[in-house]
C-alpha cells in the first residue's frame, strides 16, 4: 500500500485517525471472564449481572434506583411515560441534540415545545426556557451535551417554580458532575445511554433511568416488562420489553469502574486542543472542570466544509453533533413558533474531533498539527 510521509507522519488508508476507536478505547480490559459468567450461569435476561449492575450504577451517580433499558432512547421514551406524559402535553426541550429527545415526546403523543441554548455551553438557555414556561409544561428535558452539565439547578428550579417537572439527558455525560451533586440527581428523573461510544459504553445498546422516587421507579419497572404486575398481569398501560441483557450488563459493570479515569483522559485531550486552538479564530467548549466529560470535543468554524475536507484530506476524521436542528427535521412540523437563532447558528459551525481514551499522544499532537495548518494554509 502507497505511504505518504507528512511532517514526519505516516499515512496511509490505515492511518486515519478516527473519530472513535473501540479497539483503543477497550484497551486492556479482558471481556471473557464475565462474558463467560453469563454463558457459564445460562440465564441470559434479568439476571444477577442487571441486578448488581443498576445497583452499582445507582451507587456511583448517587441516588437511590436505577432501572435498566435496552436503549437510551427507549429510557427517555419509558421515563416520559413513567412521568405521565401523553396527548397533549407540553414538553420542553432543546434542538440542538440529534432528535433523541423529539423522537421519545412524539413517541408517547406529546407535543415538543423547542427553547433556544445558551452561546457558550450550547445547552438549555434559562432565559429561553422561562419564555416558553409562560405557557404551562408537563416536563423540561435538560440535555447535558457534549458532556457538559448544563445549567441544571438554575433550571430545574426555573421548570418547578412553573409547575413542570425535570427530565436529565445524561446520554453524553456519564460521571459529569458540579459542586452539588451528579448529572442525574438533579431532575426528578435521568436517562443514560451504554452505546458503545459513550462515555461509560457496552458492547452493543443498552440504557437506564434513575430516579430517587420509589413510586415512580415501581411504574418504571413495569413498562419496561409489558405492563407487568406480575407474569402475565398487565396493570400498567403502553408497556413494552424493553430489558438490559445480561452480557451487557455484566460488561458494563467491568466498565463502571474505570469510568473516572477514562474521563480524566477526556478532559486531558480536550485540555490540549483548547491550549493550542485558543488563539484560532474557533469557538472552544466552555468548561474543562469536572461538569464537562469531554464526551466530544466540538469546536465551531466558519466554512466547515472547507475545514473538514481539509483534515480527511490530512489524516484526521471529524463528524457533524449535529447538522441539522430538530425543528428543520422534515418529518414533523412544530405546533409552536420556533425563536432559536443561537441553535441555527451553531448548527452551521459545528464540527467534532477525535477525543476518546486511547487516543495517542501522537495522534493528538497529529491533530493539533493539521487544525493549526488549516488556518496557516501551508503542510
Amino acid at each position: 500500500m502507497r505511504a505518504v510521509k507528512k511532517s514526519g507522519w505516516i499515512m496511509d488508508a490505515n492511518h486515519q485517525i478516527p473519530l472513535f476507536s473501540a479497539v483503543a478505547a477497550n484497551a486492556g480490559i479482558d471481556f471473557s471472564e464475565p462474558l463467560m459468567r453469563v454463558v457459564n450461569r445460562h440465564w441470559y435476561i434479568m439476571g444477577e449481572e442487571v441486578k448488581n449492575f443498576e445497583r452499582e450504577f445507582a451507587a456511583y451517580v448517587g441516588i437511590e434506583h436505577c432501572i435498566s433499558v435496552a436503549n437510551g432512547s427507549e429510557a427517555l421514551e419509558i421515563a416520559l411515560r413513567g412521568m405521565g406524559v401523553g396527548p397533549g402535553d407540553r414538553v420542553v426541550t432543546v434542538a440542538n441534540a440529534g432528535f433523541y429527545s423529539s423522537t421519545a415526546i412524539h413517541a408517547v403523543g406529546a407535543t415538543p415545545v423547542y427553547v433556544d441554548v445558551d452561546a457558550k455551553t450550547l445547552t438549555m438557555c434559562p432565559r429561553s426556557l422561562q419564555q416558553a414556561l409562560s405557557q404551562p409544561a408537563k416536563v423540561v428535558v435538560v440535555t447535558h451535551l457534549y458532556g457538559q452539565l448544563a445549567a441544571i439547578e438554575e433550571l430545574a428550579s426555573i421548570s418547578r417554580a412553573a409547575g413542570a417537572a425535570v427530565l436529565e439527558d445524561c446520554a453524553q455525560s456519564h460521571g459529569a458532575r458540579s459542586p452539588n451533586g451528579q448529572c442525574g440527581t438533579h431532575g426528578d428523573l435521568a436517562c443514560f445511554s451504554f452505546y458503545p461510544t459513550k462515555n461509560l459504553g457496552a458492547l452493543g445498546d443498552g440504557g437506564a433511568i434513575v430516579t430517587s422516587s420509589s413510586d415512580i421507579a415501581a411504574r418504571l419497572l413495569q413498562i419496561r416488562q409489558y405492563g407487568w404486575s406480575s407474569k402475565y398481569h398487565v396493570d400498567v398501560p403502553h408497556g413494552r420489553n424493553s430489558r438490559l441483557d445480561e452480557m451487557q450488563a455484566a460488561i458494563l459493570r467491568v466498565k463502571l469502574p474505570l469510568l473516572d479515569q477514562w474521563n480524566e483522559q477526556r478532559r486531558s485531550i480536550a485540555s490540549r486542543y483548547c491550549t493550542a486552538f485558543n488563539a484560532l479564530p474557533v469557538k472552544l467548549p466552555a468548561s474543562l472542570g469536572e461538569d464537562f466529560v469531554a464526551h466530544l470535543f466540538v469546536m465551531r468554524v466558519d466554512n466547515r466544509a472547507d475545514f473538514s475536507a481539509f483534515l480527511k484530506e490530512h489524516g484526521v476524521s471529524t463528524d457533524v453533533h449535529y447538522p441539522i436542528p430538530d425543528h428543520w427535521q422534515k418529518a414533523y412540523t412544530p405546533k409552536e413558533t420556533c425563536n432559536l437563532p443561537v441553535t441555527e447558528s451553531a448548527c452551521t459551525q459545528l464540527v467534532s474531533l477525535p477525543c476518546f481514551p486511547g487516543l495517542t499522544d501522537q495522534q493528538v499532537e497529529r491533530v493539533i498539527e493539521v487544525v493549526g495548518a488549516y488556518f496557516k494554509r501551508e503542510i
